[in-house]
Order: C-alpha cells, then structure tokens, then sequence
C-alpha cells in the first residue's frame, strides 16, 4: 500500500496532508505553533490526535521522540556529517539506509523490508510517497518519515 504526504505550502507551521492510493485523506500532520523546537501533532480523518512527534531542545543536532498515546516509542537523532545525512534510530529495531538527500530511502526490520520513501517532483511543495509493505506498519512507519522530514528542516 501507498502514502502520499504532501506538505502544505501556503501555512504558518509545518503542516501536511496524507492520501491514500484513492486519493482520500488518511491522516493530518499540524505543528504546534509557539513551541520551543519542532511539536508536530498527527490526527487521523477524523481529526483525533493519534501522535505527536517532539523536539528535544537544547541540541547540537536536531533529536525527535515519536510520541503515542502518551507513551515515548522511540528516538530519532540526526549525525554530523559533511556531505549525506545520517540518522541514529531508536525506533520499533528498525534501522534506514539510502540517499536522505535525494529522499530515496528504505526502512528495514533486520532483512526485512518494512517501507520504502520516494520524493515526487513537479510538485507545489514537498510531496513524498511510502511505500509500505505491511498495513500495520502505516502509522509507525508515517511518524519515522515526519520525523526525519523535520530534521532535515532543522538545520
């Protein structure tokens, strides 16, 4: 199945839109907007908050808790690096390989592949697209993909 995450171009905060295959939405994604580094909150359709992704500030690098029902699930650190980016990822044993500059990256559970993440061109602001191999993997695997957009965004 497929998710395309397109970010809102004319808004004050980081705010994005996801559709599934047919084109309906799926989920929302708003930025708290007065917050001390990024607070991104995830609602379903229907507008229920179902995630928040948090910033944790003072930093050297941008750092991210995904964030469910109130419990903490995991931890998203981006490295300093020259040239590509990379990430440390304390998320559900996941770990992410590819090219973070080029958005044309692979999330893997051991040899498992779990999701892959394309970005679109010829599109009015970002526009990315999961390709995820498991359904139960959608909301995880959506979260992990805000995250490592907001920490490119962080620098």
């Amino acid at each position: 199945m497929k998710l395309l995450i397109q970010q809102r171009v004319f808004s004050w905060t980081d705010s994005y839109d996801i559709y599934d295959e047919q084109g309906q939405v799926r989920y929302y994604v708003k930025a708290k907007f007065f917050s001390l580094g990024h607070e991104l909150h995830i609602y379903d359709s229907e507008h229920h908050e179902i995630g928040v992704i948090k910033e944790l500030v003072p930093a050297l690098v941008p750092v991210f808790e995904i964030w469910v029902q109130g419990v903490a699930l995991g931890r998203i650190k981006k490295q300093w690096t020259f040239f590509r980016p990379k990430y440390e990822i304390d998320f559900n044993g996941w770990h992410v390989e590819g090219d973070f500059m080029g958005w044309d990256y692979d999330v893997y559970d051991d040899s498992r592949g779990i999701l892959h993440i394309s970005k679109e061109l010829l599109h009015w602001g970002d526009t990315y697209v999961i390709d995820i191999a498991d359904p139960q993997d959608e909301l995880m695997g959506l979260m992990l993909v805000i995250a490592i957009d907001a920490a490119n965004c962080g620098e």
